[in-house]
């Protein structure tokens, strides 16, 4: 059994908020997750992850970024991504006091995408990283590659990427992250798009359990 109540610290700037799921039975391991550029911390997916980590004793906090505590809607501004960067890593902060062991840190799109541009500038923040969808270019926009940072990730990363995801083919998903000199694993689900199949009412009701499978096996 897990229970999952609302979470606020607001004695870092800026402040952690989401929700924390707190297993009976601990593994000693923590992980956080985070959100898309159009979504918080409540999305579907997030919340049906949570819960399948939370399950096998693991302490999850899924938190909101810092420009969706400030607006309830609307995407990220450019020129911020520095401070959703800052609440990650203060969210990691005040998670790693209520665990023992690993530190573990993923998102959605461009939450995940934050997480990866923090892990290449602090090799030693966390464990491992889960990116699910991660944004290698906008639609249609090959050119605009989301790579530059990707020789500099020295943590072991899992990417979970749909077959129909517009934002990166598995065929560019292959080729970027050979620039990753860390080890990675790419988990591809076949059939969906950017939102794993969470979409709507509809959810991809096997994917969490496959995904947690994967981050064992790969952790």
């Amino acid at each position: 059994m897990q229970t999952a109540i609302p979470f606020l610290d607001d004695s870092l700037s800026p402040a952690v908020r989401g929700f924390l799921h707190t297993p009976v039975n601990r593994n000693g391991d923590g992980l956080i997750l985070t959100h898309g550029a159009g979504s918080d911390c409540s999305a579907p997916l997030l919340v049906a992850l949570s819960e399948a980590f939370a399950g096998e004793g693991y302490v999850v906090l899924r938190c909101d970024l810092p420009f969706r505590q400030e607006r309830r809607t609307g995407p990220p501004f450019p020129g911020r991504a520095e401070r959703d960067r800052a609440g990650l890593r203060n969210a990691v902060a005040v998670l790693r006091e209520k665990v023992a062991s690993r530190m573990f840190l993923g998102g959605h799109s461009y939450g995940g995408r934050q997480a990866t541009i923090l892990g290449a500038g602090e090799s030693d923040l966390v464990s491992g990283l889960l990116l699910l969808s991660y944004p290698l270019h906008p639609p249609r926009r090959l050119e605009q590659l989301r790579i530059q940072h990707l020789p500099d990730l020295r943590t072991p990363s899992l990417f979970v990427h749909g077959t129909r995801d517009p934002f990166g083919s598995i065929e560019e998903m292959t080729g970027a992250l050979q620039l990753v000199p860390a080890k990675t694993e790419l988990m591809t689900v076949e059939g969906v798009g950017h939102d794993l199949g969470f979409k709507g009412k509809e959810l991809a009701q096997d994917l969490p359990g496959s995904i947690l499978a994967g981050f064992e096996k790969m952790f």
